[in-house]
């Protein structure tokens, strides 16, 4: 007999990063002292006139019926301005589609776009949800990978190499999920003009968009790419607002339409009390996010050197969102108290069980021999966690 399950869905890989922050929950509860660097997910609470605004929203009838399926008009055109404002990439209203947070606009991109068999060019490392979300609607996964030598960026050249007569979309992300990668503004231009020269779509997540450090500046390849660009974001990352899931993508009116409609049979209308609550946050100004940005900085400063005293790890500088990740490979193949990792995946066990850090393996995202560290956790604990990993590395 069969699997139950349909082979479509059975071919879903569970969300590494969600299983590997799950596991380390599980363990903290049951009093065991795991310090999670898995999830990417700012520790800091809503600012609360974020909060306010949705304590309102909640005491108003009017936010406990259906609302329309594209969102709220006056959030719309409150992201257009956002955009606009942050960017420089004008849309209008029209052009915006509120979802379930962020993956609910990479699935729902994908599946407006994509037939089967199309293409989609991947840089490597990947957020573990892209290619998940691209092989759910049918499409190939093309993966163009990168390594720290050059920091992690894709060059025209590579992503060329890798095109072919069935390639369809070019997903593009900056500030990089997980490397922390930020293009220059000339490559990023030079991309998307690429991209438009051979009538590609480009699919842009943005959701980093404000978490740039040092000299980096964030700049949206959507000013470079022609008109087949969707955009993806939400107010997860820069408002602290993971859990209120909402998210959107910007497009042409006819994608955004195709868009809606999968929506208006999958999910609806968004939380209508957590659409004013992003309403309230994109309205608003940046301080939230700077006051944030000034921590994760320090973090990030932090654990780079950090990392780069413990002898096998090689740890880029990234410059954007709130992730390290660093190559593992020198130390594979060594014995850490008696336990010997030959690849990532079992040197992130070994460390779990050994010092009780949790870090997401490469494998993960696509490229073995590196770990995903999130810096998006407390300062005592970020120093708690990598000088653990560096007794094991030294206790070795």
């Amino acid at each position: 007999m069969g699997s139950r399950v349909s082979d479509r869905i059975a071919a879903i890989a569970e969300s590494a990063t969600l299983a590997v922050d799950a596991k380390a929950k599980a363990l903290k509860a049951a009093g065991r002292p795991v310090i999670g660097f898995g999830a990417g997910e700012p520790d800091f609470a809503t600012p609360d006139y974020i909060v306010e605004a949705a304590l309102a929203a909640a005491r108003d009838p009017k936010n406990h019926r259906y609302t329309p399926v594209g969102g709220l008009p006056e959030l719309k055109s409150a992201i257009a301005a956002k955009t606009l404002r942050d960017t420089s990439y004008e849309v209008d209203a029209a052009q915006v589609l509120v979802t379930n947070g962020g993956k609910q606009a990479v699935y729902n991109t994908f599946a407006a776009l994509l037939d089967p068999g199309d293409e989609v060019l991947v840089i490597a490392p990947y957020w573990t949800t892209y290619p998940e979300a691209i092989k759910l609607a049918g499409g190939v996964p093309v993966y163009v990978v990168t390594d720290e030598t050059t920091g992690y960026l894709a060059t025209v050249d590579q992503l060329e190499a890798a095109r072919t007569e069935r390639t369809k979309v070019l997903l593009f992300v900056s500030p990089s999920n997980p490397t922390g990668a930020v293009y220059p503004a000339g490559e990023v231009d030079a991309i998307g003009a690429w991209a438009a020269s051979h009538d590609l779509w480009t699919v842009t997540d943005e959701i980093n968009e404000h978490l740039v450090y040092g000299g980096a500046v964030n700049h949206s390849i959507a000013l470079s790419a022609g008109e087949k660009v969707v955009v993806l974001n939400g107010v997860a990352k820069t408002y602290a607002m993971t859990g209120w899931r909402v998210g959107w993508m910007i497009g042409p009116t006819d994608v955004i339409k195709a868009a809606s409609n999968l929506q208006s049979h999958a999910t609806s209308n968004v939380n209508n009390v957590a659409q004013v609550a992003a309403l309230a946050a994109v309205s608003g100004d940046l301080s939230a996010v700077a006051e944030m940005r000034s921590a994760f900085d320090r973090r990030r400063q932090l654990a780079v050197s950090m990392l780069r005293d413990i002898p096998g790890i090689i740890c880029p500088e990234p410059l954007g969102a709130f992730y390290v990740y660093p190559s593992v490979k020198g130390l594979l193949g060594k014995s850490l108290r008696g336990k010997v990792a030959t690849t990532s995946a079992e040197l992130a066990a070994i460390i779990l069980d050994e010092v009780e850090v949790a870090v997401v393996p490469g494998e993960a995202f696509g490229t073995p021999g590196y770990a995903r560290l999130s810096y998006a956790l407390g300062d005592a604990d970020l120093a708690e966690g990598i000088s653990r990993i560096a007794k094991l590395v030294a206790d070795s």
